[in-house]
């Protein structure tokens, strides 16, 4: 009878030859034991802290190298005054470590002001801090019951002005909503041509159409639809007809299928005197 303790010593054997027993206790074993022993090691306090201390020593020593270190700002693409609100808007106390800036809240700081329609922030060799704005252009003078306001082409108020001499050049454009068609104004200035010259301003009605208003108290009232291609009839009219040259204080083309102009009082008083005239010399015939 074969002994039990032979058949186990031999199982035991086959057991110890496997290749992954053998790696847990040359390998595994001897690897938890170390572990265990870093663990408690630098799990007391006073370890943890010299070792964060060193780390943050070791930081502090690569961050602040001379070749990391910003010392001046530079704002590039804008004009004077523009680029000196920047200059105020970035609070950065130089010198400073490249690695203490963050770039994106600057970027966001410099984009949130008025005339800056975006930037761009690097770090130059050298140690600048290089903004790179695109500024916003003024095109548009907006009168509100505020007072005027200059605004660019997407009704963004750049700043405040007391009187049209501090915006020269730019086109008028009064009423409510008018910062949100400014495309639309522009191209009615454009369209105006021949008669620019007479052009006083753009008046938004009802936060939809346009009226042009032009010296003499004339008036082309626009339809809120198309409204640039019927300015440009109004205008081959003029040409062809003189129309504007006429003592007419209206054009009205909201409803394009029924334009209608409108004379002035004493043409109008005229134009009864000589309706009455010719009607008396039809009664007396």
């Amino acid at each position: 009878m074969p002994d039990p303790a032979s058949r186990w010593g031999y199982r035991l054997q086959r057991i110890w030859l496997t290749p992954l027993l053998r790696a847990l206790f040359k390998i595994g074993l001897p690897c938890l034991l170390a572990a265990g022993a870093l663990y408690t090691h630098f799990s007391q306090p006073h370890v943890r802290l010299a070792m964060e201390e060193t780390l943050r020593d070791a930081r502090n020593w690569v961050e602040e190298r001379p070749e990391f270190m910003v010392h001046f700002l530079a704002v590039e693409g804008t004009s004077a005054d523009t680029a000196e609100v920047v200059r105020r808007a970035v609070h950065v106390d130089f010198p400073v470590s490249s690695f203490d800036l963050d770039l994106e809240e600057l970027r966001r700081g410099v984009e949130a002001l008025a005339p800056v329609k975006s930037a761009a922030l690097r770090v130059r060799p050298g140690g600048i801090l290089e903004v790179d704005v695109t500024e916003r252009v003024p095109v548009l003078l907006w009168r509100t019951r505020a007072g005027l306001k200059v605004i660019d082409l997407d009704g963004v108020v750049l700043r405040d002005v007391g009187g049209r001499r501090e915006a020269p050049g730019l086109p008028l454009a009064v009423g409510a909503g008018a910062d949100r068609a400014v495309a639309e104004a522009l191209a009615l200035v454009e369209a105006a041509g021949p008669v620019a010259a007479r052009l006083r301003g753009l008046r938004r009605m009802g936060e939809r159409r346009w009226d042009v208003v032009l010296d003499r108290g004339q008036v082309i009232q626009l339809p809120e639809e198309a409204p640039v291609r019927a300015f440009e009839r109004v205008i081959l009219l003029d040409r062809a007809q003189d129309l504007l040259a006429r003592d007419i204080t209206h054009v009205d083309l909201r409803n394009p299928r029924r334009p209608t102009l409108r004379l002035a009082q004493h043409s109008l008083e005229e134009l009864r005197e000589i309706r009455s005239i010719e009607l008396g010399a039809n009664v007396n015939e």
